[in-house]
């Protein structure tokens, strides 16, 4: 998220709408893509073009230790999981004989199903495991507890972990010997304690009684995860409405909120989950999911000075980029001095109230969502005072009129006398830019972590490629 380079009349080229961009650097469209990509079918790309694309900017980035800090700064700070293995999986074969090779394949193993998934990318491309992938595994598996190895040994799957154990040959450990020798018991997850409950049951009412003391274990205990307890909140108002109110109380916690990783759309998802039940237990939980949103932004970074917010709602902007667009907006516009706008082949300007909720805030702006095409020069036509700095939350397809907004932002600092900050979020990690690197911070990420970076680049312009080289192997 930093981006200062010189740019020059090669950057320039179409994007995938088929308007003029610029192209992003190698090292700023890998991070793009890593930090947004979860290897799924997007507007104008699908999982396997986006693989491609990540195989072309490995291969482009000579620094591959970089490349190597990138995937554990996107696997350790942001969460990203597939793109991560594919991303270490890809490096495996381009880093033989580096020292801190196996340094890397130690650090990029956050959970040890991490192992499984990347030894799988390896074999389904045709590859061998390298002696860096076994050296760096080993260490890896050596750090992990009986309940964690246990909990993803993943017995039947294509790569289990007895497999990665007998592969690498690990440290002997208590958890490592278990898991060998096959005495390795399954913890009481909450997967596991709810299919249990359905196995053992004889009768539908028998069923109903044995998952709702499941979920009494569960949440009573606190042994289900903050982000599994957002996926079964409505399970939890239907099987054990008695619960609620200790499901909320885990809901607010600021230290699991903190260390959860959960991403800050999946509180919207949640929450439409719940809008569509009523009775017992639903008021509660919509309460607790707006404190639980509001106490994970509370390292947003107030600006000083005046900002404006552009949010883009054209129709490539559907599903969760809009999700997430309209997230980011509320939280921004709520905590800052903020005027927003809403743009897509035309802008305008959008008021609310910042004293209502971040997602009542979210769910307006989405509700605000008229998908036309897509001119973010329009945004620097509407713009109508000075503003220190400007937030663009988009796709980065612009295509109206072919040309890039270069005039339009030009334009938009002479009539108003402004050299505002512009920070470019591309919210799909498409890799190109609708303006020329210099003086331009693009933002990549969904994380509540990309606050942090913020305030980083209000001080420091080299802000996340300096977080990135952090990273020790």
């Amino acid at each position: 998220m930093k981006f200062n380079t010189k740019t020059n009349i090669s950057n320039r080229t179409d994007n995938l709408a088929g308007g003029e961009a610029y192209k992003e650097s190698p090292k700023l469209a890998l991070i793009s893509l890593l930090l947004t990509s979860f290897v799924k079918d997007q507007y104008y790309r699908d999982a396997d073009e986006s693989l491609v694309e990540l195989t072309n900017l490995i291969d482009t980035i000579t620094d591959k230790k970089f490349v190597a800090k990138s995937a554990i700064y996107a696997r350790t700070k942001f969460g990203m999981r597939s793109v991560s293995h594919a991303t270490a999986a890809e490096l495996a074969s381009r880093i033989g004989g580096q020292e801190w090779a196996k340094n890397f394949f130690e650090k990029i193993i956050y959970r040890p199903d991490d192992m499984m998934e990347i030894l799988a990318y390896v074999y389904a491309k045709g590859g061998k495991e390298s002696n860096a992938i076994r050296k760096g595994f080993a260490k890896a598996i050596s750090k992990f507890d009986e309940y964690q190895l246990a909990k993803y040994k993943k017995d039947g799957a294509e790569v289990s972990l007895i497999d990665v154990a007998n592969l690498v040959h690990p440290k002997s450990t208590p958890a490592i010997e278990a898991l060998i020798k096959g005495t390795l018991k399954s913890p009481e997850t909450w997967e596991a304690k709810l299919t249990k409950a359905g196995q053992n049951a004889e009768t539908e009412e028998q069923k109903e009684e044995l998952k709702k003391e499941a979920w009494v274990s569960l949440v009573k205990e606190k042994k289900i995860g903050y982000f599994a307890l957002l996926r079964n909140l409505r399970n939890i108002i239907e099987q054990a409405p008695d619960l609620v109110s200790d499901a909320c109380a885990l809901l607010v916690d600021e230290k699991l909120i903190r260390n959860s990783l959960v991403l800050p759309f999946r509180f919207l998802t949640a929450i439409e989950e719940i809008e569509k039940l009523n009775g017992t237990g639903v008021r509660e939980v919509l309460g607790a999911l707006n404190k639980a949103i509001d106490l994970s932004t509370s390292n947003v970074p107030k600006f000083d000075g005046d900002t404006l917010i552009a949010l883009d709602e054209s129709g490539s902007m559907n599903g969760q980029p809009q999700e997430s667009g309209s997230l980011f907006a509320a939280i921004l516009y709520k905590v800052n001095n903020a005027d927003l706008i809403m743009f897509d082949s035309l802008a305008r300007y959008v008021t609310l109230n910042p004293a209502d909720s971040t997602l009542t805030l979210a769910q307006k702006l989405k509700d605000e969502h008229q998908g036309g095409g897509t001119d973010l020069g329009s945004i620097f036509d509407e713009a109508n005072r000075k503003y220190d700095r400007i937030i663009i939350l988009s796709d980065m397809q612009g295509w109206v009129g072919y040309d890039a907004p270069t005039s339009e932002l030009s334009d938009y600092k002479n009539r108003v006398g402004a050299n505002p900050r512009i920070y470019s979020f591309d919210l799909q990690g498409y890799g190109t830019l609708q303006f020329p690197e210099e003086n331009i911070f693009a933002i990549a990420g969904f994380s509540e972590k990309i606050f942090d970076v913020m305030k980083l680049l209000e001080q420091d312009k080299n802000a996340l490629i300096a977080e990135i080289e952090k990273v020790e192997l």
